[in-house]
């Protein structure tokens, strides 16, 4: 075991912005107050930030049933290059991770990933919309999220008593339930394979009007209202959705959001090429939506970025655009999106998005998104905010290749990344 001097850098956390080094002891898997000097290995920081690990609420790892696309090893790592300590795994597994069994295996699987892995369940089983999964059991294994993320549930009485259930549990260490929603009306949405509007229009493909999410974040705020119990909306992408956000919070609602970096930076003029690697659920949008998902970060209507990381095989991948499976790469990018395309988004409250309220929302808080001081968890990211560099996605950690962002240049990189105090990621390289 070795402790670790990170030196000459700038934390950014909860606290705000300061200069001061750190000293992470991998024995303990905390940071402590032992002089830099005194530390076995000195690591030269300077002109980077240290922050608190980053937190994704809504990662695609795919394992059980699709290890061909990602594994939770390989999903762990790419989420370790990109500066996270813990991600939030989705159930749309093959089985479904809607039993004990199959979230068990998934924590048997995330004990020896290179970041913590958060299993969510499904609201009902099989992902189906028609019977409640047997949440009470799973909260016992340490299920703090619950969603049938990929298809909204559709019945409004049954999304009604899912929140009436979950509101009847209590986890019984001082976290709270919360339920996340994919809002898509399918009866809107289906057959259409990106944004109702111009450009599918021009190409001749069947679109996804915005009305089908936002019919649903209404829906979903209503019985937020009606039950008190906290409803998280994922990937937000619609104008009309995220302002529907901004009144529910003002009127003291219990609704959290998120938003991924591809809803903030790419449109669905991006589908004028028919390349599948633009396909994604929800659809991208247009360039009011787009500002409409940044100001929403910037003003605090939107709590979290969150990558919703959705690898595919590349055959798969490489289907006709309407026949393709929806979904792109998140982890590895998410940090140099979100500070190449947030700029007026000052570096605490970036942290904030990146880290802190997702690690509260996921229930995570006690060991992530905590101050960067002695005696905390060390589940730490230092990364230099000016590194420029270009998406290559050939060079990317998880087994798929499909990023949208390959050849983009951005700026920021992760340069290290702690995880209970151990060195994951070093000078911008796996260690394990």
């Amino acid at each position: 075991m070795t402790t670790y001097a990170l030196v000459g850098g700038d934390i950014v956390d909860c606290d705000g912005r300061r200069r001061a080094d750190v000293v992470v002891d991998q024995a303990t898997g905390r940071l402590t107050e032992a002089a830099p000097d005194a530390a076995d290995e000195r690591l030269d920081v300077t002109g980077c930030i240290v922050s608190p690990g980053f937190v994704d609420l809504h990662v695609h790892l795919r394992q059980p049933g699709n290890e061909a696309a990602e594994t939770i090893e390989t999903g762990s790592r790419a989420a370790a290059l990109g500066g996270y300590t813990a991600v939030v795994a989705m159930p749309n597994t093959n089985p479904c991770m809607d039993t004990a069994a199959v979230v068990t295996e998934v924590l048997a699987h995330g004990s020896r990933a290179l970041c913590e892995i958060k299993p969510s369940a499904a609201i009902t089983v099989g992902r189906l919309g028609e019977t409640l999964a047997p949440m009470g059991e799973l909260v016992d294994l340490g299920v703090r999220m619950f969603t049938d993320d990929g298809t909204g549930v559709q019945d409004d009485q049954l999304m009604r008593r899912a929140l009436e259930y979950a509101a009847s549990l209590d986890p019984g260490d001082g976290t709270s339930l919360v339920l996340s929603q994919h809002c898509e009306v399918n009866a809107l949405s289906q057959g259409g394979v990106m944004n109702e509007g111009r450009w599918s229009a021009e190409l001749g493909l069947p679109g996804q009007p915005a009305e089908a999410e936002e019919l649903m974040v209404m829906r979903d705020i209503a019985l937020s209202r009606l039950t008190g119990m906290r409803v998280h909306l994922q990937h937000l992408s619609t104008a009309g959705s995220v302002e529907m956000v901004r009144a529910a919070k003002a009127a003291g609602h219990p609704v959290t959001a998120e938003a991924t970096p591809h809803h903030f930076t790419l449109t669905d003029g991006c589908c004028a090429s028919y390349d599948p690697v633009f396909k994604v659920h929800p659809p991208l949008r247009t360039e009011a939506d787009v500002a409409a998902v940044k100001a929403g970060l910037a003003d605090g209507t939107i709590d979290a970025i969150a990558t919703d990381h959705a690898p595919h095989t590349p055959d798969s991948k490489e289907l006709p655009f309407d026949q393709a499976p929806p979904g792109m790469l998140g982890l590895e990018t998410a940090l140099a999106l979100a500070l190449t395309e947030l700029p007026d988004i000052e570096l605490v409250d970036l942290i904030r998005l990146l880290s802190i309220r997702p690690a509260d929302i996921a229930g995570l808080a006690d060991r992530h998104g905590r101050p960067v001081r002695p005696g905390e968890p060390a589940n730490i990211c230092v990364f230099d905010p000016d590194r420029r560099w270009t998406v290559d996605r050939t060079g990317l950690a998880s087994l798929a290749l499909n990023t949208p962002f390959h050849g983009r240049g951005v700026r920021g990189m992760v340069r290290h990344t702690f995880f209970d105090g151990e060195p994951v990621v070093i000078d911008g390289k796996a260690t394990r």
